[in-house]
C-alpha cells in the first residue's frame, strides 16, 4: 500500500503572512490594491507581481495599484535579495489571488443563482448564462478577505495564463522618464529640514572632540547633535547643513585609525588572517593518479556599490514614535535594528520604503536611516532628510568582499579532469540589519555605549551561501572538495553585493576550464557540453553559441570567450559570449547571452535584468576596484573609482529560452559570473595571456604579455 501524499503546503512567504487581506484589497473606484512585502529596487518586480495578480484575478493590469511596502501595511517578506522575489512573493501572490478569485466566484454563484463552474471573469466582471453579471467591486462588501489562506486552492496552469509570459511596460518607468517624484531623493515632506553627519576620513577613527562655535555661526542652523562618537547637524536648507558640517569638521579631533592591508597584495592579506573554515561540499570517486596538477589563484578586489546617487533617508518623530522613509531592501529587518538602538518597541517604529538609486545588495541605505532618526530627535517633530556625501558613500558604506580563490585541478595523461579542489578566502558577504542580537548600523557603533561593529558572516549553503556561492561545479567532475575560509578580521565593512561570491567563483571555475580545454586542443563550447549532464545547462550554452555565431575561425585583434553558470546552482541558467578588441588595452564590443529562468513572467523585464547585469559585470571586470593606502580609503570620487561610461557600453543581445511549464526564478544576478568569465576568456583568445586578478586593466595585460614573452 503506497504512503499517502503529503498534505499541500502554503508557499513560504504566504505561510509567514497568511491573511488574504494583507495582500489584496478591492477599492471603491473599480481598482484593487496589491501589497507585496518585496520592494522595487529597479529590477521591475512590482510589474511582474502585478502581472501575476492580473492573471489569477482576471483583471486588466491597469486596474492594479501596487502599494509600496511598509511595516504597517505590508506582509513581512524579509529582505528583497538573492534573486528570490519571484519565487517567494510571486508564488505567494499567485496562491492568494487564486483563492480570492474562488471566494468571489462562490459569492457570485450565491447572488446570481448560477453554479460557480459556469461563471466567467473578465476584467473583474463576473458573468454567467442568461446574461447575469456582477463584479468584484459589487461583491466586495459581502466577501471578507480577513481569513487565512488555505493550501487547497490551485492557481491557473501556464496554458491558461494570458498576462504572464508576455512583455508588459514596467510600472515604475514612466515616472522616472518624465521626472515625476518616485525616488526618495526627490521627496519633500512639509516643513522638511536637512541633516548631515560627521564621519572620519581615516578608516576606523573615532570622534574625540568637536568645536561647535564656528558651526553655530552658520545661518540656518537648527541644531548640533552629539552622542559620543556620533555628531551631526540639522539645518533649514541643504546648503546650510553642508556649511555647518564643513565648519564642524574643521574643529574635529579624531582618534588614530585602524591599519588597512596592502591593496596591491590582497591575496596575501586574505590568506594570512584568522579564519573560520568550512567544508562546503565533497564528491569522492575511485582514486585516479593524476599526471599533473594545475594550481591557479584568482582574486577579486573590494568592490563598491557605486550607485549614481548616495544613500538618503527621512525620519520624523511624533512623541515616542518615529516614522522612517528609506530605500532599504529589508524594511522589517531595519526596524528590528532601530528598535534595539532606540530601545523602543518595534510597533512604535514605522518604516516605509521609497525607491532609491540602483543598488543590489547592502549599501548605506540602512545606515543613513539611523542617521536621520538620531538627527530628527532634535527637530521638534519636523521631518529631517539626510543624504550622505559621495565621499562618505564610497568610504563608509559596506563593500563587496575581496576574494582570493585557489583551484587545483588534477589531470590525467589526456588532460581530463580527475580531481578538483576549490578554496576561497574572503570576508563574509552578509552583515545586513535584523540578523543578529546586535545592530548592524554604522551609527550604532558610534554612539555612547556603542555596539561592536559586526563581523560579516555568510548565508548558509542551503540559502546559496556567501563567499562560497557557485563554488560547487555544475559540471560532472569525478571528485571535488570545496572549502571556504571566512576571515574573522574585517579591515573595511563588507556585506552583500550583487551575486555575493558567485562572480568570483564563476570567474575562477570558467577560466580554469577554458585553460584545460586549450590544453586539450578542444573547443571550449564542446568541452563544456561534454562535461555537463544538465540538459537545461547544455541548452543555454548551445543557444548562446548559435546566437553569437560561434566558430573556430578568429580574426586578428578580436577575441571571443564563453562563460556559463546556474546562479546558486538552483536559480537561473545563463551563458555568455564576449567579443572584444584588444592590444595592450581591451574594449568589450558585444555580449551575447542566453538565459533560462523557467517561466519568464515579463520577458522584457528579464531582458532588462540580464542586460543590466551584463553591463555592471563589464564595469567590474574592466574598471572597478576600491582603492586605499594604509590608513584611508582613497577611491572616494568618480575620478578615483571609475565605472563604465556610456561610450564604453557594449552591444548586449539576450535570448530567453521559454519554459512556461517550469516555476519561475529571478534573473537579477544570473549574468555577472558568466560575463566576467567570458571577458577574461576572450582576453586570452585575443592576446594569448590569462589575467586572473580583477579588474583586467591595461597595466595587468602589459605585465602578463611581458612575462609571457
Amino acid at each position: 500500500m503506497s504512503a499517502p501524499s503529503p498534505a499541500p503546503k502554503l508557499p513560504v512567504s504566504l505561510a509567514a503572512n497568511p491573511r488574504l487581506s494583507s495582500w489584496v484589497r478591492f477599492t471603491g473606484d473599480g481598482r484593487l490594491a496589491i501589497s507585496p512585502g518585496k520592494v522595487e529596487i529597479g529590477q521591475g518586480i512590482v510589474t511582474a507581481l502585478a502581472q501575476i495578480a492580473a492573471d489569477e484575478l482576471d483583471v486588466e493590469i491597469g486596474r492594479i495599484e501596487m502599494i509600496r511596502a511598509s511595516t504597517v501595511a505590508s506582509p513581512n517578506e524579509g529582505v528583497t535579495s538573492g534573486s528570490l522575489s519571484i519565487q517567494q512573493s510571486g508564488r505567494a501572490l499567485r496562491h492568494v489571488c487564486a483563492e480570492v478569485r474562488q471566494r468571489f466566484l462562490a459569492a457570485a454563484s450565491e447572488r446570481l443563482g448560477v453554479d460557480a463552474a459556469l461563471l466567467n471573469v473578465e476584467d473583474g466582471t463576473i458573468s454567467g448564462p442568461g446574461n447575469v453579471r456582477t463584479s468584484y467591486w459589487e461583491l466586495a462588501d459581502d466577501v471578507s478577505l480577513d481569513h487565512d489562506a488555505t493550501a487547497l486552492n490551485v492557481a491557473k496552469s501556464a496554458a491558461k495564463r494570458s498576462v504572464a509570459g508576455h512583455s508588459t511596460q514596467r510600472i515604475d518607468i514612466p515616472d522616472k522618464v518624465f521626472a515625476r517624484q518616485r525616488f526618495i531623493h526627490d521627496c519633500a515632506l512639509p516643513k522638511l529640514l536637512h541633516g548631515r553627519v560627521l564621519r572620519p576620513e581615516i578608516s576606523g577613527a573615532r570622534l574625540i572632540a568637536i568645536d561647535e562655535a564656528s558651526a553655530r555661526a552658520v545661518s540656518g542652523l537648527i541644531a548640533i547633535v552629539r552622542d559620543a562618537g556620533f555628531a551631526g547637524v540639522v539645518a533649514a536648507t541643504e546648503a546650510a547643513a553642508e556649511a555647518a558640517l564643513k565648519a564642524l569638521r574643521q574643529g574635529a579631533t579624531w582618534s588614530a585609525g585602524e591599519p588597512l592591508p596592502d591593496e596591491n597584495d590582497l591575496a596575501a592579506f586574505l590568506r594570512s588572517q584568522p579564519v573560520e573554515t568550512t567544508i562546503i561540499d565533497t564528491r569522492t570517486a575511485p582514486a585516479a593518479k593524476p599526471a599533473r596538477t594545475l594550481r591557479r589563484q584568482f582574486t577579486r578586489p573590494y568592490v563598491a556599490h557605486a550607485s549614481i546617487a548616495p544613500s538618503c533617508a527621512m525620519a520624523q518623530w511624533d512623541g515616542d514614535r518615529v516614522h522612517v522613509w528609506t530605500h532599504s531592501q529589508g524594511i522589517y529587518l531595519l526596524r528590528a535594528d532601530l528598535a534595539i538602538v532606540l530601545k523602543l518597541p518595534a510597533d512604535d517604529i514605522v518604516v516605509e520604503h521609497m525607491e532609491g538609486a540602483g543598488c543590489y545588495g547592502h549599501n548605506a541605505a540602512d545606515d543613513v536611516a539611523l542617521d536621520a532618526v538620531l538627527l530628527a530627535k532634535a527637530a521638534g517633530g519636523r521631518p529631517v532628510r539626510v543624504q550622505w556625501s559621495r565621499q562618505d558613500e564610497m568610504s563608509h558604506a559596506p563593500f563587496g568582499a575581496a576574494m582570493a580563490i585557489e583551484i587545483a585541478a588534477d589531470l590525467d595523461a589526456d588532460n581530463e579532469i580527475v580531481g578538483w579542489r576549490h578554496a576561497i578566502w574572503s570576508n563574509g558577504h552578509a552583515a545586513r540589519p535584523g540578523r543578529a542580537a546586535q545592530p548592524a548600523l554604522l551609527a550604532a557603533s558610534e554612539i555612547a555605549n556603542p555596539y561592536p561593529r559586526m563581523i560579516s558572516t555568510n548565508p548558509p549553503a542551503a540559502n546559496g551561501g556567501g563567499g562560497d556561492r557557485n563554488s560547487v561545479p555544475l559540471y560532472d567532475l569525478p571528485a571535488w572538495t570545496i572549502t571556504s575560509h571566512r576571515l574573522l578580521t574585517m579591515p573595511v565593512r563588507t556585506s552583500a553585493l550583487r551575486t555575493l561570491g558567485a562572480q568570483g567563483n564563476v570567474f575562477a571555475i570558467e577560466s580554469l576550464l577554458d585553460e584545460i580545454a586549450t590544453l586539450r586542443g578542444e573547443d571550449p563550447i564542446a568541452f563544456r557540453l561534454r562535461n555537463l549532464r544538465d540538459e537545461r545547462a547544455k541548452d543555454v550554452i548551445r543557444a548562446v553559441a548559435r546566437r553569437a555565431g560561434w566558430k573556430p575561425e578568429r580574426r586578428s585583434g578580436i577575441g571571443h570567450g564563453v562563460g556559463f553558470a546556474r546562479y546558486k546552482n538552483t536559480g537561473a541558467y545563463c551563458a555568455a559570449i564576449a567579443e572584444i578588441e584588444g592590444a595592450d588595452d581591451i574594449s568589450v564590443k558585444r555580449l551575447t547571452l542566453a538565459v533560462d529562468v523557467g517561466e519568464a513572467i515579463n520577458p522584457d523585464g528579464v531582458i532588462n535584468q540580464i542586460e543590466g547585469g551584463a553591463i555592471q559585470a563589464t564595469s567590474w571586470v574592466l574598471k572597478e576596484r576600491v582603492r586605499f593606502d594604509r590608513t584611508h580609503i582613497t577611491s572616494t570620487s568618480w575620478t578615483d573609482y571609475p565605472i563604465l561610461t556610456f561610450s564604453e557600453v557594449p552591444a548586449v543581445d539576450v535570448e530567453i529560452i521559454r519554459r512556461p511549464e517550469i516555476e519561475p526564478v529571478g534573473a537579477g544576478e544570473a549574468a555577472h559570473g558568466p560575463v566576467t568569465a567570458a571577458i577574461a576568456n576572450a582576453v586570452h583568445d585575443c592576446l594569448g595571456v590569462r589575467i586572473r586578478d580583477l579588474p583586467i586593466t591595461r597595466d595587468k595585460i602589459i605585465a602578463a604579455m611581458e612575462l609571457a614573452s
